[in-house]
Protein backbone atom coordinates (compact mmCIF):
# COMPACT_ATOMS: atom_id res chain seq x y z
CA UNK A 1 0.00 0.00 0.00
CA UNK A 2 1.01 3.74 -0.73
CA UNK A 3 1.72 4.97 2.40
CA UNK A 4 0.88 8.19 3.69
CA UNK A 5 4.28 10.39 3.92
CA UNK A 6 4.24 9.13 -0.01
CA UNK A 7 0.93 11.73 -0.69
CA UNK A 8 1.71 14.10 1.12
CA UNK A 9 5.37 14.08 -0.65
CA UNK A 10 3.45 14.60 -4.10
CA UNK A 11 0.67 17.37 -2.24
CA UNK A 12 4.23 19.09 -1.34
CA UNK A 13 5.48 19.11 -4.82
CA UNK A 14 2.36 19.92 -6.79
CA UNK A 15 2.22 23.49 -3.85
CA UNK A 16 5.92 24.42 -4.74
CA UNK A 17 5.39 24.10 -8.80
CA UNK A 18 1.97 26.18 -7.65
CA UNK A 19 3.87 28.75 -5.79
CA UNK A 20 2.54 31.02 -3.18
CA UNK A 21 -0.56 33.22 -3.70
CA UNK A 22 -2.14 30.06 -5.31
CA UNK A 23 -4.61 27.76 -4.37
CA UNK A 24 -6.36 24.47 -5.57
CA UNK A 25 -9.43 22.84 -5.07
CA UNK A 26 -10.01 19.05 -6.49
CA UNK A 27 -12.89 17.08 -6.17
CA UNK A 28 -13.66 13.25 -5.59
CA UNK A 29 -15.41 10.36 -7.68
CA UNK A 30 -19.25 10.35 -7.02
CA UNK A 31 -21.32 7.17 -6.43
CA UNK A 32 -23.28 6.65 -9.73
CA UNK A 33 -26.61 4.38 -9.87
CA UNK A 34 -26.81 1.23 -11.66
CA UNK A 35 -30.29 0.36 -11.57
CA UNK A 36 -32.89 0.77 -9.15
CA UNK A 37 -31.49 1.01 -5.56
CA UNK A 38 -27.97 -0.85 -6.45
CA UNK A 39 -24.91 1.59 -7.25
CA UNK A 40 -21.81 0.55 -9.85
CA UNK A 41 -18.66 -0.25 -7.46
CA UNK A 42 -16.95 2.65 -6.28
CA UNK A 43 -13.46 3.73 -7.26
CA UNK A 44 -11.78 6.49 -6.34
CA UNK A 45 -11.32 9.11 -8.93
CA UNK A 46 -7.41 8.52 -10.12
CA UNK A 47 -5.42 12.28 -9.41
CA UNK A 48 -7.66 12.59 -5.86
CA UNK A 49 -6.32 9.38 -4.54
CA UNK A 50 -3.14 9.68 -6.24
CA UNK A 51 -2.98 13.47 -3.94
CA UNK A 52 -4.90 12.40 -0.61
CA UNK A 53 -5.00 8.63 -0.63
CA UNK A 54 -8.95 9.35 0.35
CA UNK A 55 -11.20 5.84 -1.01
CA UNK A 56 -14.45 7.74 -0.26
CA UNK A 57 -17.44 9.55 -2.02
CA UNK A 58 -18.15 13.46 -1.94
CA UNK A 59 -14.97 14.89 -1.07
CA UNK A 60 -13.15 18.23 -1.93
CA UNK A 61 -9.70 18.73 -1.30
CA UNK A 62 -8.36 22.33 -0.93
CA UNK A 63 -4.61 23.06 -1.38
CA UNK A 64 -3.05 26.41 -0.56
CA UNK A 65 0.90 26.88 -0.69
CA UNK A 66 2.00 28.91 2.26
CA UNK A 67 -0.23 29.19 4.41
CA UNK A 68 0.02 27.47 8.02
CA UNK A 69 -2.80 24.97 7.49
CA UNK A 70 -2.36 24.12 3.42
CA UNK A 71 -4.14 21.11 3.48
CA UNK A 72 -7.94 21.53 3.91
CA UNK A 73 -10.62 18.28 3.25
CA UNK A 74 -13.77 18.39 3.05
CA UNK A 75 -15.63 14.76 3.83
CA UNK A 76 -19.02 13.23 4.43
CA UNK A 77 -18.88 13.64 8.62
CA UNK A 78 -19.40 9.66 10.26
CA UNK A 79 -23.04 8.43 10.13
CA UNK A 80 -23.11 5.69 13.03
CA UNK A 81 -26.86 4.60 11.35
CA UNK A 82 -25.31 4.55 7.75
CA UNK A 83 -22.13 2.56 9.45
CA UNK A 84 -24.69 -0.12 10.14
CA UNK A 85 -25.57 -1.00 6.64
CA UNK A 86 -22.21 0.20 4.81
CA UNK A 87 -19.42 0.54 7.09
CA UNK A 88 -17.56 3.32 9.25
CA UNK A 89 -16.66 6.54 7.32
CA UNK A 90 -13.53 8.44 8.26
CA UNK A 91 -15.24 11.58 8.96
CA UNK A 92 -13.57 14.74 10.15
CA UNK A 93 -11.55 13.20 12.88
CA UNK A 94 -10.14 10.27 9.99
CA UNK A 95 -9.91 13.05 7.68
CA UNK A 96 -7.06 14.61 9.39
CA UNK A 97 -5.72 11.77 11.83
CA UNK A 98 -5.10 9.37 9.29
CA UNK A 99 -5.61 11.03 5.56
CA UNK A 100 -3.15 14.64 7.29
CA UNK A 101 -5.32 17.45 6.99
CA UNK A 102 -4.81 20.25 8.31
CA UNK A 103 -8.26 21.39 8.65
CA UNK A 104 -11.53 19.15 7.86
CA UNK A 105 -14.73 20.29 7.40
CA UNK A 106 -18.22 18.48 6.78
CA UNK A 107 -18.88 18.40 2.88
CA UNK A 108 -22.17 20.10 3.92
CA UNK A 109 -20.03 23.18 4.80
CA UNK A 110 -18.45 23.50 1.36
CA UNK A 111 -21.02 26.17 0.23
CA UNK A 112 -20.39 28.07 3.80
CA UNK A 113 -16.14 27.90 3.85
CA UNK A 114 -15.06 27.31 0.36
CA UNK A 115 -15.02 31.20 -0.87
CA UNK A 116 -13.10 32.21 3.10
CA UNK A 117 -10.24 29.51 1.92
CA UNK A 118 -9.85 31.17 -1.27
CA UNK A 119 -10.29 34.30 -0.82
CA UNK A 120 -6.39 35.46 -0.39
CA UNK A 121 -5.13 33.63 -3.94
CA UNK A 122 -4.33 35.38 -7.03
CA UNK A 123 -3.94 32.72 -8.84
CA UNK A 124 -7.42 29.70 -8.57
CA UNK A 125 -6.52 25.69 -10.01
CA UNK A 126 -9.15 24.02 -10.81
CA UNK A 127 -10.41 21.07 -14.10
CA UNK A 128 -12.92 22.85 -15.22
CA UNK A 129 -15.19 20.38 -17.54
CA UNK A 130 -14.34 17.55 -15.96
CA UNK A 131 -18.04 15.51 -15.49
CA UNK A 132 -17.68 14.20 -11.98
CA UNK A 133 -17.21 17.91 -10.86
CA UNK A 134 -20.38 19.47 -12.18
CA UNK A 135 -21.18 19.77 -8.37
CA UNK A 136 -18.63 21.84 -7.69
CA UNK A 137 -18.07 23.93 -10.82
CA UNK A 138 -20.98 26.38 -10.57
CA UNK A 139 -19.98 27.06 -6.59
CA UNK A 140 -15.88 28.16 -8.19
CA UNK A 141 -17.82 29.67 -11.32
CA UNK A 142 -19.60 31.90 -8.52
CA UNK A 143 -16.20 32.64 -6.60
CA UNK A 144 -15.01 33.70 -9.50
CA UNK A 145 -17.55 35.80 -10.17
CA UNK A 146 -17.50 37.25 -6.80
CA UNK A 147 -13.49 37.84 -6.34
CA UNK A 148 -13.88 39.84 -9.85
CA UNK A 149 -16.50 42.17 -8.51
CA UNK A 150 -14.81 42.79 -5.32
CA UNK A 151 -11.51 43.56 -7.65
CA UNK A 152 -13.78 46.35 -8.56
CA UNK A 153 -14.21 47.88 -5.19
CA UNK A 154 -10.05 47.61 -4.57
CA UNK A 155 -9.81 44.08 -3.14
CA UNK A 156 -6.96 41.84 -4.19
CA UNK A 157 -8.17 40.23 -7.49
CA UNK A 158 -8.05 36.73 -8.74
CA UNK A 159 -5.52 37.41 -11.58
CA UNK A 160 -5.77 33.53 -13.04
CA UNK A 161 -7.84 30.33 -13.54
CA UNK A 162 -5.67 27.81 -14.38
CA UNK A 163 -5.73 23.78 -14.79
CA UNK A 164 -4.28 21.99 -12.43
CA UNK A 165 -3.73 18.64 -14.51
CA UNK A 166 -0.87 18.89 -16.60
CA UNK A 167 1.03 20.10 -13.31
CA UNK A 168 -0.29 16.53 -11.72
CA UNK A 169 0.09 14.52 -14.59
CA UNK A 170 3.76 15.55 -15.59
CA UNK A 171 4.02 13.99 -12.00
CA UNK A 172 2.37 10.83 -12.29
CA UNK A 173 3.86 9.89 -15.65
CA UNK A 174 7.33 9.40 -13.33
CA UNK A 175 6.42 6.48 -11.31
CA UNK A 176 8.00 6.49 -7.67
CA UNK A 177 9.41 2.77 -6.10
CA UNK A 178 6.58 2.51 -4.04
CA UNK A 179 4.29 2.86 -7.12
CA UNK A 180 6.53 0.86 -9.67
CA UNK A 181 6.04 -2.18 -6.70
CA UNK A 182 2.08 -1.28 -7.14
CA UNK A 183 1.91 -1.93 -10.61
CA UNK A 184 4.64 -5.12 -10.05
CA UNK A 185 2.03 -6.48 -7.69
CA UNK A 186 -0.64 -5.88 -10.62
CA UNK A 187 1.69 -7.68 -13.02
CA UNK A 188 2.09 -10.82 -11.23
CA UNK A 189 -1.37 -11.29 -10.21
CA UNK A 190 -1.97 -10.78 -13.50
CA UNK A 191 0.46 -13.04 -14.68
CA UNK A 192 -1.05 -15.77 -12.57
CA UNK A 193 -4.15 -15.18 -14.02
CA UNK A 194 -2.89 -15.43 -17.53
CA UNK A 195 -0.86 -19.26 -16.21
CA UNK A 196 -3.98 -20.42 -15.08
CA UNK A 197 -5.97 -19.88 -17.91
CA UNK A 198 -3.78 -20.78 -20.64
CA UNK A 199 -3.40 -24.66 -18.35
CA UNK A 200 -6.84 -24.53 -18.44
CA UNK A 201 -8.10 -23.26 -22.11
CA UNK A 202 -9.33 -26.06 -24.03
CA UNK A 203 -11.62 -25.91 -27.35
CA UNK A 204 -14.93 -26.29 -26.51
CA UNK A 205 -14.95 -23.96 -23.25
CA UNK A 206 -16.23 -20.26 -24.01
CA UNK A 207 -14.33 -17.54 -23.71
CA UNK A 208 -16.52 -16.18 -20.41
CA UNK A 209 -15.40 -19.40 -18.99
CA UNK A 210 -11.65 -18.37 -19.07
CA UNK A 211 -12.02 -14.82 -18.09
CA UNK A 212 -13.96 -16.29 -14.99
CA UNK A 213 -10.29 -18.58 -14.18
CA UNK A 214 -8.57 -15.15 -14.88
CA UNK A 215 -10.37 -12.76 -12.67
CA UNK A 216 -10.28 -15.50 -10.03
CA UNK A 217 -6.66 -15.64 -9.86
CA UNK A 218 -6.70 -12.17 -9.54
CA UNK A 219 -8.82 -11.62 -6.52
CA UNK A 220 -7.00 -14.92 -5.07
CA UNK A 221 -4.20 -12.36 -5.63
CA UNK A 222 -4.87 -10.11 -3.70
CA UNK A 223 -6.43 -7.44 -6.49
CA UNK A 224 -9.76 -6.33 -5.85
CA UNK A 225 -10.87 -5.52 -9.23
CA UNK A 226 -9.65 -5.60 -12.85
CA UNK A 227 -7.78 -2.29 -13.99
CA UNK A 228 -9.98 -2.38 -17.49
CA UNK A 229 -12.82 -4.78 -19.08
CA UNK A 230 -11.04 -8.11 -20.14
CA UNK A 231 -11.12 -9.06 -23.66
CA UNK A 232 -11.26 -12.77 -24.13
CA UNK A 233 -11.55 -13.24 -27.85
CA UNK A 234 -11.37 -16.33 -29.47
CA UNK A 235 -10.93 -16.37 -33.45
CA UNK A 236 -12.31 -13.91 -35.78
CA UNK A 237 -13.08 -12.01 -32.60
CA UNK A 238 -9.45 -11.49 -31.96
CA UNK A 239 -9.60 -8.95 -34.91
CA UNK A 240 -11.86 -6.59 -32.81
CA UNK A 241 -9.48 -3.98 -30.73
CA UNK A 242 -11.85 -4.05 -27.86
CA UNK A 243 -14.62 -7.08 -28.08
CA UNK A 244 -15.71 -7.53 -24.42
CA UNK A 245 -18.61 -9.89 -25.41
CA UNK A 246 -16.44 -12.48 -24.23
CA UNK A 247 -20.03 -14.91 -24.79
CA UNK A 248 -18.68 -17.23 -27.85
CA UNK A 249 -17.62 -20.89 -27.80
CA UNK A 250 -14.14 -21.75 -28.36
CA UNK A 251 -13.39 -23.53 -31.27
CA UNK A 252 -11.10 -26.35 -32.07
CA UNK A 253 -8.06 -24.22 -34.64
CA UNK A 254 -9.01 -20.68 -32.99
CA UNK A 255 -6.46 -18.13 -31.34
CA UNK A 256 -7.31 -16.96 -27.99
CA UNK A 257 -6.34 -13.55 -27.09
CA UNK A 258 -6.94 -12.21 -23.67
CA UNK A 259 -5.85 -8.34 -23.15
CA UNK A 260 -6.73 -8.32 -19.47
CA UNK A 261 -4.90 -6.54 -16.04
CA UNK A 262 -5.36 -6.76 -12.69
CA UNK A 263 -5.48 -3.62 -10.59
CA UNK A 264 -3.38 -3.35 -6.71
CA UNK A 265 -3.79 -0.58 -4.70
CA UNK A 266 -5.25 2.08 -7.63
CA UNK A 267 -2.33 0.81 -10.13
CA UNK A 268 -3.23 -1.70 -13.08
CA UNK A 269 -1.43 -3.97 -15.35
CA UNK A 270 -2.27 -4.48 -18.92
CA UNK A 271 -1.07 -7.35 -20.65
CA UNK A 272 -1.93 -9.25 -23.79
CA UNK A 273 -1.17 -12.64 -24.67
CA UNK A 274 -2.46 -14.85 -27.72
CA UNK A 275 -1.96 -18.66 -27.63
CA UNK A 276 -4.11 -21.29 -29.56
CA UNK A 277 -6.82 -22.75 -27.98
CA UNK A 278 -5.79 -26.56 -28.72
CA UNK A 279 -2.23 -26.22 -27.89
CA UNK A 280 -0.98 -26.22 -31.29
CA UNK A 281 -0.29 -23.15 -33.56
CA UNK A 282 -1.25 -23.72 -37.52
CA UNK A 283 1.56 -22.82 -39.78
CA UNK A 284 0.00 -19.95 -40.60
CA UNK A 285 -0.68 -18.68 -37.42
CA UNK A 286 3.12 -19.36 -36.65
CA UNK A 287 3.73 -17.44 -39.44
CA UNK A 288 2.08 -14.24 -38.09
CA UNK A 289 2.70 -14.92 -34.06
CA UNK A 290 6.50 -14.88 -34.87
CA UNK A 291 6.23 -11.57 -37.04
CA UNK A 292 4.54 -9.96 -34.44
CA UNK A 293 6.55 -11.28 -31.69
CA UNK A 294 9.45 -10.03 -33.38
CA UNK A 295 8.08 -6.68 -34.02
CA UNK A 296 7.22 -6.25 -30.39
CA UNK A 297 11.16 -7.33 -29.20
CA UNK A 298 11.99 -4.85 -31.63
CA UNK A 299 9.96 -2.16 -29.54
CA UNK A 300 11.15 -3.15 -26.25
CA UNK A 301 14.95 -3.37 -27.04
CA UNK A 302 14.14 0.77 -28.21
CA UNK A 303 12.99 1.32 -25.01
CA UNK A 304 15.59 3.50 -22.63
CA UNK A 305 16.30 7.24 -21.63
CA UNK A 306 16.38 9.94 -23.80
CA UNK A 307 14.81 8.11 -26.86
CA UNK A 308 11.47 9.76 -27.64
CA UNK A 309 8.27 7.80 -27.23
CA UNK A 310 7.10 7.77 -30.63
CA UNK A 311 10.28 5.92 -31.82
CA UNK A 312 9.27 2.79 -29.70
CA UNK A 313 6.37 2.68 -32.34
CA UNK A 314 8.28 3.48 -35.53
CA UNK A 315 10.69 0.17 -34.54
CA UNK A 316 7.51 -2.02 -34.12
CA UNK A 317 6.30 -0.76 -37.51
CA UNK A 318 9.18 -1.54 -39.55
CA UNK A 319 9.18 -5.35 -38.42
CA UNK A 320 5.39 -5.41 -39.17
CA UNK A 321 5.13 -4.08 -42.20
CA UNK A 322 8.35 -6.14 -43.39
CA UNK A 323 6.68 -9.08 -42.00
CA UNK A 324 3.47 -7.90 -43.99
CA UNK A 325 5.11 -7.98 -46.99
CA UNK A 326 6.90 -11.43 -46.40
CA UNK A 327 3.28 -12.92 -45.90
CA UNK A 328 2.03 -11.25 -49.47
CA UNK A 329 -0.42 -8.99 -48.30
CA UNK A 330 1.25 -5.87 -49.01
CA UNK A 331 4.11 -4.99 -52.21
CA UNK A 332 7.05 -2.60 -52.20
CA UNK A 333 9.09 -1.31 -49.89
CA UNK A 334 8.88 -1.32 -46.57
CA UNK A 335 9.15 2.97 -46.34
CA UNK A 336 6.71 3.25 -49.33
CA UNK A 337 4.11 1.29 -47.21
CA UNK A 338 4.31 3.08 -44.02
CA UNK A 339 4.66 6.71 -46.09
CA UNK A 340 1.39 5.65 -47.56
CA UNK A 341 -0.40 3.93 -44.64
CA UNK A 342 -1.08 0.78 -46.43
CA UNK A 343 -0.40 -1.08 -43.15
CA UNK A 344 -3.22 0.48 -41.37
CA UNK A 345 -6.08 -2.46 -42.72
CA UNK A 346 -3.99 -4.61 -40.81
CA UNK A 347 -2.55 -2.55 -37.63
CA UNK A 348 -4.46 0.43 -36.96
CA UNK A 349 -3.28 1.21 -33.42
CA UNK A 350 -0.73 3.08 -31.88
CA UNK A 351 2.12 0.45 -30.02
CA UNK A 352 2.62 1.94 -26.48
CA UNK A 353 0.62 3.77 -24.09
CA UNK A 354 1.28 4.93 -20.67
CA UNK A 355 0.62 3.27 -17.65
CA UNK A 356 -0.03 3.58 -13.75
CA UNK A 357 -3.29 4.42 -12.24
CA UNK A 358 -5.64 4.42 -15.37
CA UNK A 359 -4.33 1.60 -17.97
CA UNK A 360 -4.15 4.66 -20.08
CA UNK A 361 -2.46 6.85 -17.46
CA UNK A 362 -1.86 10.68 -17.52
CA UNK A 363 1.12 12.31 -18.87
CA UNK A 364 1.77 13.97 -22.72
CA UNK A 365 2.96 11.73 -26.00
CA UNK A 366 3.74 14.80 -27.79
CA UNK A 367 4.47 18.79 -27.07
CA UNK A 368 5.66 21.69 -29.72
CA UNK A 369 5.17 19.07 -32.35
CA UNK A 370 8.05 16.99 -30.28
CA UNK A 371 7.61 13.21 -29.26
CA UNK A 372 8.08 13.16 -25.21
CA UNK A 373 11.72 11.77 -24.45
CA UNK A 374 11.52 8.55 -22.20
CA UNK A 375 12.54 9.00 -18.79
CA UNK A 376 13.24 7.15 -15.73
CA UNK A 377 10.33 5.92 -14.00
CA UNK A 378 8.03 5.96 -17.03
CA UNK A 379 5.98 3.11 -17.57
CA UNK A 380 4.74 2.32 -21.28
CA UNK A 381 3.14 -0.66 -22.64
CA UNK A 382 4.83 -2.21 -26.00
CA UNK A 383 1.76 -4.08 -27.80
CA UNK A 384 1.73 -4.29 -31.72
CA UNK A 385 -0.49 -6.67 -33.56
CA UNK A 386 -1.31 -7.83 -36.99
CA UNK A 387 -5.10 -8.22 -37.02
CA UNK A 388 -6.46 -10.12 -40.77
CA UNK A 389 -9.90 -10.27 -40.77
CA UNK A 390 -11.95 -11.90 -42.93
CA UNK A 391 -12.86 -8.76 -44.86
CA UNK A 392 -10.05 -7.10 -45.00
CA UNK A 393 -7.99 -6.53 -48.25
CA UNK A 394 -5.59 -8.66 -49.61
CA UNK A 395 -5.78 -11.41 -47.02
CA UNK A 396 -5.26 -15.19 -48.55
CA UNK A 397 -7.49 -17.30 -47.02
CA UNK A 398 -5.23 -19.29 -44.88
CA UNK A 399 -4.53 -16.03 -43.33
CA UNK A 400 -7.88 -15.45 -43.00
CA UNK A 401 -9.46 -14.58 -39.18
CA UNK A 402 -6.28 -14.63 -37.30
CA UNK A 403 -5.33 -11.32 -34.89
CA UNK A 404 -2.42 -11.40 -32.85
CA UNK A 405 -1.58 -9.11 -30.16
CA UNK A 406 1.32 -9.42 -27.68
CA UNK A 407 1.80 -6.84 -24.67
CA UNK A 408 3.91 -6.31 -22.32
CA UNK A 409 4.16 -3.19 -19.72
CA UNK A 410 8.10 -2.17 -19.52
CA UNK A 411 9.82 0.36 -17.15
CA UNK A 412 12.15 2.88 -18.30
CA UNK A 413 15.50 2.31 -15.39
CA UNK A 414 19.11 4.73 -15.95
CA UNK A 415 20.37 1.87 -17.30
CA UNK A 416 18.06 1.04 -20.12
CA UNK A 417 14.58 -0.70 -19.40
CA UNK A 418 13.03 -3.74 -17.36
CA UNK A 419 10.04 -5.57 -18.54
CA UNK A 420 7.47 -5.73 -15.85
CA UNK A 421 5.83 -8.71 -17.14
CA UNK A 422 8.17 -10.27 -18.75
CA UNK A 423 8.20 -13.70 -17.11
CA UNK A 424 4.51 -14.23 -18.43
CA UNK A 425 5.32 -16.69 -20.95
CA UNK A 426 5.44 -15.41 -24.76
CA UNK A 427 7.20 -17.50 -27.12
CA UNK A 428 5.51 -19.74 -29.56
CA UNK A 429 7.36 -22.78 -27.58
CA UNK A 430 6.58 -22.01 -24.30
CA UNK A 431 2.91 -21.35 -25.06
CA UNK A 432 2.67 -24.41 -26.87
CA UNK A 433 4.08 -26.06 -23.44
CA UNK A 434 1.86 -24.46 -20.95
CA UNK A 435 -1.69 -24.42 -23.18
CA UNK A 436 -3.87 -27.18 -21.88
CA UNK A 437 -1.52 -28.37 -19.77
CA UNK A 438 -3.59 -28.20 -16.33
CA UNK A 439 -5.97 -31.08 -15.07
Amino acid sequence: MTSMPEFATRRRRLMSQMGRGSAAVFVSAQETTRNGDVDHPFRQDSTFYYLTGFEEPNAVAVLRPGHDEPFVMFVRPHDPEQAIWVGPRAGIEGARATYGADLAFPIEELDERLGGLLSSATTLYFPFGEVEHSNVEPLISRIVARRRAAAQRGMAPLEAVRDPLPLVDAMRVVKSRAEVAALQAAIDATGAGLHAAMRATRPGMHEYEVQAILEAEYRLAGSPRDGFPTIAAAGEHSCTLHYTANRARIEDGDLLLLDTGAEVDYYGADVTRTFPANGRFTAAQRDVYQIVWEAQAAGIARVRPGVTFHSVHDATLKVLVQGLIDLRILRGSVQSNIERDAYRPYFMHGTSHWLGLDVHDAGIYRANGKSTALVPGMVLTVEPGLYLASDAPRVPKRLQGIGVRIEDDVLVTPSGRRNLSGRIPSTVEALEALVGSGD
